[in-house]
Order: structure tokens, then sequence, then C-alpha cells
């Protein structure tokens, strides 16, 4: 049985296909598209999938789309309505919107994929965004935590899953036992605060995060000025400190201005003491860094505000189901340092989160809702990798060498390439590393990577400036090997814990290692940790295992292989492009070398 999973129309559009309950192939529009978080129909992710699964619409059973647009239309005009006359330019923009498409998904869906409407189906958000954590966990039963924007209504949903695995007779289901609903949202919230912070709602809320090391929580007294938080972790937001449900562009109002200050510029650069300006012939003035610093005190006050209602959520979803797993999803799951924190602290064993964890999921979600739940199929699969999307072959990569008139070096001997690529990093190099399938989700995890020396303490910068063109306080992921993750990591037992290899947590940097690893150690001495598995990513672990001989570091800098406001590459040209315009002095293509020096 073939099911297709669709999300779109909001952010990040995506496409994913299982057969017989195994997943095949998944991917975001935006990796074919070249449209970072490109949100329209996913037409091209879904002949991808096609292509991947072998088979056309016709061996299609069902198609399965990530929500119900007509409720999530219920909640737009009742907030509308509710609100006016604020509301009058959210009426005219939206409804728009609406009639020239949103209205119209089951028709577009049968249209452009040429497939008769008995077999669309649609499912609940929150409940997309559960199956797609849960039914790709490793666990017969776990509790569901799903916290994000909005979906239809909800906001925030916790759970329990319960899994029948090859035949049992348990039976599949997930029982959603209490939701939060619009407009009081952790996600908006957050969102809220990432625009005063001068960067864009649904892409810089990971600045954010990446920019509150840099600061002190002095200002979470302000933050729950504007939420309060009940005693199961819930919350309610003073909704007079937020415009976002009833403005379509802005997030705050004035009032949040009167109790934060101006918000931050936008174009303004940050730069405080801690941070550096590489190469930079302005130095920052004291007024600059200390303007910045202040901005940096309110990231760090949003974010431990973030975290402390997460956990206070995760722990009494333990209390109320027992369960000692837990798997969550939503755009909210992404925040890697809270993720570590709920581990930690809210009493949990462990913590499943697929690599998607946002809206793009909810396509894989959506399609094994409706295989194990609707259908009642018991369960064959678990996502223990994120290489889901599309492999380019030696011949197409040599074709386009070839084609392009590059000069290019190719190795029969994979020992001998890693060498070559060793010798390159340990002299300071940058490297493009091109193989295998992209990853799934937003997260470069070894086959489109720009890897440096972690050891170098101007790598930081020499790869975010010269390199990525991005702001210098951005911190960068240590791909370490499973085996050696707890020499330099706190993350015990981390050979269980999933989110560690999709690099879901932020753990800290054992204090001995720190000035080992500097240009991977953030300014709180944490790193976004990618534990990487033999059996999962053979070749990039023996090039890990290769670096650790020579150096006694097992360990590599990996950032996603793209440029400032691009989505990460797909095929050669794309990574080819992507070296060719930055700094980068090596691109590996699968077996075959570049270098600027040809």
């Amino acid at each position: 049985m073939n099911i297709l999973g669709i999300s779109c129309f909001y952010h990040d559009a995506a496409a994913a296909l299982i057969k017989d309950g195994v997943l095949i192939a998944a991917s975001e529009e935006e990796r074919f598209s070249r449209k970072k978080h490109d949100s329209d129909f996913p037409m091209l992710a879904i002949l991808f999938c096609l292509e991947q699964g072998k088979i056309s619409m016709e061996d299609i059973d069902y198609v399965v789309f990530y929500e119900k647009p007509f409720v999530k239309f219920e909640r737009l005009i009742f907030s509308i309505f509710s609100s006016y006359p604020k509301s009058l330019g959210v009426f005219r923009k939206s409804m728009g919107s609406w009639i020239s498409g949103k209205f119209w998904i089951k028709s577009t869906i049968k249209e452009k994929l040429n497939i008769d409407d008995s077999k669309i189906i649609f499912t609940d958000h929150h409940m997309s965004h559960a199956a797609s954590a849960f039914f790709c966990s490793p666990y017969e039963e776990a509790a569901t935590m799903t916290v994000d924007g909005v979906g239809e209504w909800t906001t925030a949903s916790y759970g329990r899953g319960y899994a029948s695995w090859n035949g049992s007779s348990k039976g599949n289901k997930i029982i959603l036992d209490k939701e939060i609903r619009f407009p009081h949202s952790l996600g908006l919230l957050y969102s809220a605060f990432t625009a005063f912070l001068g960067f864009e709602v649904n892409e810089g809320e990971y600045k954010v995060m990446g920019m509150a090391p840099y600061g002190r929580p002095l200002y979470m007294d302000k933050v729950y000025k504007l939420i309060k938080v009940h005693e199961d972790g819930s919350f309610t937001l003073d909704m007079s400190y937020f415009s976002f449900y009833f403005h379509s562009e802005k997030t705050y109002t004035s009032k949040m201005i009167e109790v934060f200050g101006e918000p931050r510029d936008p174009k303004a650069r940050f730069v405080t003491s801690q941070t550096s300006l590489f190469d930079d012939p302005n130095p920052a003035t004291a007024e600059e860094m200390e303007k910045n610093q202040y901005y940096a005190d309110i990231a760090a006050s949003i974010q431990k505000v973030t975290e402390d209602i997460l956990v206070k959520m995760a722990k009494y979803v333990q209390r109320t189901t027992g369960m000692k797993k837990l798997c969550m999803a939503g755009g909210v799951a992404l925040n890697s340092v809270a993720n570590y924190r709920i581990l930690r602290e809210a009493g949990f064993d462990e913590i499943y989160i697929q690599p998607a964890a946002g809206d793009a999921g909810a396509a894989i979600g959506s399609a094994m809702f409706v295989y194990h739940v609707l259908l009642g199929k018991p369960r064959v699969f678990k996502m223990e990798h994120a290489y889901w999307g599309k492999h380019h072959s030696d011949a197409a990569i040599y074709d386009f060498l070839k084609s392009s008139g590059l000069k290019y070096q190719s190795f029969d001997d994979d020992e001998k390439l890693y060498d070559r690529v060793v010798d390159s990093l340990v002299k300071g190099q940058v490297i493009g590393w091109y193989q295998g399938a992209f990853e799934w989700g937003p997260r470069a995890l070894g086959n489109r990577s720009i890897i440096a020396d972690p050891r170098n303490p101007k790598m930081k910068d020499i790869v975010n400036i010269k390199i990525k063109f991005r702001e210098p306080f951005r911190p960068f992921a240590p791909s370490v090997l499973q085996e050696s993750c707890e020499k330099f990591f706190d993350m015990p037992d981390s050979e269980k814990h999933y989110p560690s290899t999709f690099m879901l947590y932020v753990t800290p940097v054992k204090k001995d290692k720190q000035a080992i690893l500097p240009a991977i150690t953030h300014a709180d001495g944490s790193g976004r940790l990618q534990t990487v598995r033999k059996e999962t990513n053979p070749r990039y672990h023996r090039l890990i295992e290769k670096f650790g001989q020579e150096t006694g570091v097992p360990v590599i800098l990996n950032t996603s292989f793209n440029l400032r406001g691009e989505p990460i590459v797909n095929t050669p040209q794309n990574a080819f492009n992507t070296f060719n315009n930055s700094g980068m002095d090596m691109l590996v293509l699968e077996h075959a070398i570049v270098t600027k020096e040809n």
C-alpha cells in the first residue's frame, strides 16, 4: 500500500511516501525549487517521492493532507471578527489567499495529482505532529507532546501513543488528552521576540537561540508579564502585548515596546564583548556593545522562560501518563537547548524527535496516522537516520564535472580520499562534503555539510563570515563519533538517544575539552551535538575516525552546505555554485575532489 503525505501553504512545504508502513522518501519542496522555506504545493518533492518509490500516481492508494483547512478557516474568521476593526487588514489579505487557493485544497490535490477525491484524506494538524514522532520512534508506547505556533486551533497538546509491532494484538492509537488553543501559543510568543530582536518570523527563531548564550536571563520577570504559566504547565498570554491575531505583519504591540524598549534594527550588526568581528576594520564602540548586550540578555530571557515552561509541561505529562518515554514534535521541538533540559529534568528516560519536527515532518505523520490508525496496519518501521532525500550517483556527478569543464581528481580508494580530506582539514581548509541522499529536516548531518577543524579558534569566524556570509555569533555543530561522544560531551548513554543523532540536543562540552574544541563550543560552554553512527553513515563516520587518528580529536565542525538565505544544496551543480561563490577551499562530491587550485 502506497500513501503520500503532503504539507504545504504555510511554510516548509514537503512530501513523504510510505509503502506498507515503511518510509521510502521525504523532502521539503525548497530543496528542489531553491526557494527557502517554500510553502507552495510540493509538486517537485512529490515527483521525487514517486521516482524514489518507482511508482506513478496510479499506484497511490491515499493522499493525506496534514491538517484540516476548514477548521483552520473557522479559527481565522473567529479571530478576525473578535478583533474587528483592528483586523480589517488581515481580513482583506487572508480572504484573498483563501479564496484563490486555500479553500480549494482538495480540488488542488485532485487536479495536480489526477487522483480521485475518494483517495484524499485530511488529518488534524497536531495529530499529524504526534504521529510523525511516535510512529517513527522505536517505542511500543510513549507519551506525546506537541508544541508549535498554531495548527487549526491547537498550539500545544499532550497524549499517549500505543503501537502494534509486527502483528501484535495491542492495536495502534494516539490519544490526545489535553490541548492549549489559539491565541495562547508558546511558539508565537517566541516568534514575537524573534521579530523584536530583528529576525524574520518562522526563519530566525534559531538565531534567537544562538544569540541567547551571549546574554544573561535578566529580564525573565518582564517576559512573565506577557505570559501566565499554570501549575500543569499550561499558559495564557496577555493579548494586549500581541498583534499576531489581528495583524498580518506585526506580531507585537506598542505595549511590548513600553516594557522592553526599542526593537533591534534588523540591519544592525550584533557584537558584544564576547563576540568577534573577524577582520572587521570598524571596531565596535562601547555604546554599540552595551546596546547589543541588552538584546542578548532579552534573547537569554525568552529562551530561559521557554525552556522552563517546556520542562514544566513535560513534567506534568510524565506525572499524568506515568510513561518513561516521550515523543515530541512541532516547531518548538527544534529548540535543542530546551530538549536537553527536558531529558535531564522532566523524568523521562528517553525522548524521540524526528529530524523534521516542524510542519514539514507532518507530511510523514499524516501518512503514518492513516496507515497505522485509520487502516489499523501494524508497525514495521523506525526512523534511525535522516537520509531520505535525493541521491545523485557517481555517474551523474562525473557527467556534471565533465560537461562543466571542471578539473577534478577521482578516487577509487575511499581511504586515500579520506586521507586527502583530513590533510586539508588539519591545514585549516574549509571543505564542502557532499555524498549520498540529502537530509530530511533543517539540519545537515554529514551528507550535505560544510566541515572544518574544530580545534582552530579562528575557524568559527572564518566559516561564519567568509564562507556562510552570516552573523558572527552563529554557532556550529560538532559531529562526533558515537563511541567517543561521552569523552567530550555531557551525554551519558548517548547510544540510546536519537535526538543527538539528529542534532536536536545542545549539551555541555566537558570543561576539560572546551579549550580543545573552541570552534564548536558556544559562549556558555555548550555544543549542538551530532553523534555519528557507523551503521547509518559509514563514510562520514570513517572520515571523522581518520581525523581522530590524525589529531586525537574524533570531532569535526559541521554546518549546513548552503550560503545565507539559500536552502541546503541538492544537486552537484548546487554544491559547486555554493563552493565557487564562497571561501571554501575544497569540494568533495562523493568520490571526486575539486579544489580552487586546479
